[in-house]
């Protein structure tokens, strides 16, 4: 709380005319009145509250508010929200497996991931989408890395002699699968990095790894590994899970910013 005290008034009021010229003190008053032209008054802040803080300075500025206590805390949340949210359903899924099973049971997973694309497409941007074209070759790059490079790995890693050997065809099967569908796009856009393009390429790259994981099987971990894919299913499935949705999202921006424009 701030208020102001009469006795910390500075007052500098000149002296009138006749006082200067018409008394025994004629010589100190003429002095003064070549002097400048005093400043307005200023009042002086009083600090009254006990324990408290005054939010103006003493200059009259205001000062920096204190942060709140939970405010870190909640940046923190917003900045680190993906890796929170795994740890957590690891920790639930820990705790008490039945809910895995009951999300499993109701395809919790694709209809979650119907909707991060719908929210994909609202939040996607026009000149974004520009951006992504004019970024073209690190698209190509990525692509070449995601179907090409880390599928040419899995051979190496099928020589390595490893107990139980399960894991080691597992993680050459990894090599060869096609980039994440959500997180990768939630990474890119925690890291500030061009969302539109990492979008692209999750797309083109899980439809295209439909016709390259099956060749990348064979080729470097080979036939025995019993590992079959029904194209069409899997066709399907992605068609309806990432074009679909990212397609409604949109047109539904679109058609959002059309009706704020004619209004």
């Amino acid at each position: 709380m701030i208020t102001h005290h009469p006795s910390l008034l500075r007052l500098r009021a000149p002296l009138p005319a006749g006082l200067r010229h018409g008394t025994s003190h004629a010589l100190l008053f003429t002095a003064a009145a070549y002097s400048p032209s005093p400043p307005p008054l200023r009042l002086l802040p009083l600090r009254v509250a006990a324990g408290g803080s005054s939010l103006v300075g003493p200059d009259g500025g205001n000062r920096a508010t204190p942060p709140q206590p939970g405010a870190a805390a909640l940046d923190f949340a917003r900045s680190n929200f993906l890796p929170l949210a795994l740890i957590g359903g690891m920790t639930l899924g820990l705790l008490d497996p039945t809910l895995g099973c009951l999300a499993h049971k109701y395809s919790l997973s694709k209809y979650s991931t119907f909707g991060i694309f719908v929210i994909s497409g609202l939040t996607l941007r026009t000149k974004e989408l520009g951006a992504a074209l004019q970024a073209w070759p690190a698209g190509l790059f990525g692509l070449g890395s995601i179907l090409l490079f880390t599928p040419f790995l899995a051979q190496f890693l099928v020589q390595i002699q490893f107990f139980p050997r399960e894991f080691i065809t597992g993680l050459a099967m990894f090599c060869c699968m096609p980039t994440t569908l959500s997180s990768g796009v939630t990474l890119t856009q925690l890291a500030g990095g061009n969302s539109a393009l990492a979008l692209a390429m999750t797309v083109i790259s899980n439809l295209l790894g439909i016709m390259f994981v099956p060749l990348s099987l064979a080729k470097y971990i080979g036939t025995g590994a019993g590992v079959s894919l029904p194209t069409k299913e899997l066709f399907r499935s992605l068609v309806n899970t990432l074009l679909v949705p990212l397609i409604l999202g949109k047109s539904n921006a679109n058609f959002s910013c059309s009706s704020a424009s004619l209004k």
